[in-house]
């Protein structure tokens, strides 16, 4: 029998409390406890990028952090970001660049996407590349994503203007 711990945390805006099994891996939580599958779970061992969310503003690998790490933390899947409109102008530049083809690691490129788009407005190309580097796609070969967050920077830096 699995040992249990109890944890509160925020999902997605949404206070949580739940009793999780000790070595239970955030991405499982939020798949199989509560029901959001917009993360996948890829390689299972943090190389492939598909299971990126968001822990209290940083993005982690869900496949490499335990739930019972997280009691009080705040957590931001990919539901979470399309729900408050934050990566709409990203998600439609993806379309349009035709950035997700098979779909398997968009949620996870678009997290990785939308921490650059926060946290590096002004980011080269080159810096997007080396950004997305840890999130794998076998469809597109990068350069549609790549166009897609620089699209979305630059129409973001003119809006400001």
């Amino acid at each position: 029998m699995s040992a249990r711990v109890d944890i509160t945390l925020t999902v997605n805006g949404e206070r949580v409390t739940r009793s999780v099994e000790a070595r239970r891996h955030l991405i499982d939580f939020l798949r199989l406890d509560l029901g959001l599958t917009g993360s996948h779970a890829g390689c299972e061992h943090g190389v492939c990028g598909a299971c990126t969310v968001r822990v209290d503003g940083e993005i982690v690998r869900g496949c490499l952090v335990l739930a019972a790490s997280l009691d009080g933390a705040e957590v931001t899947t990919i539901e979470g970001l399309t729900d408050t409109g934050e990566v709409a102008d990203l998600q439609d530049a993806f379309v349009a660049r035709n950035a997700a083809q098979c779909g398997f690691c968009s949620p996870g490129m678009v997290m990785a996407a939308a921490d650059i788009l926060r946290h590096h407005p002004g980011a080269s190309r080159e810096e997007i590349r080396e950004h997305l580097s840890g999130n794998y796609c076998r469809c597109t070969g990068y350069q549609a994503i790549v166009d897609a967050v620089e699209q979305t920077l630059k129409s973001r830096q003119e809006a400001a203007r």
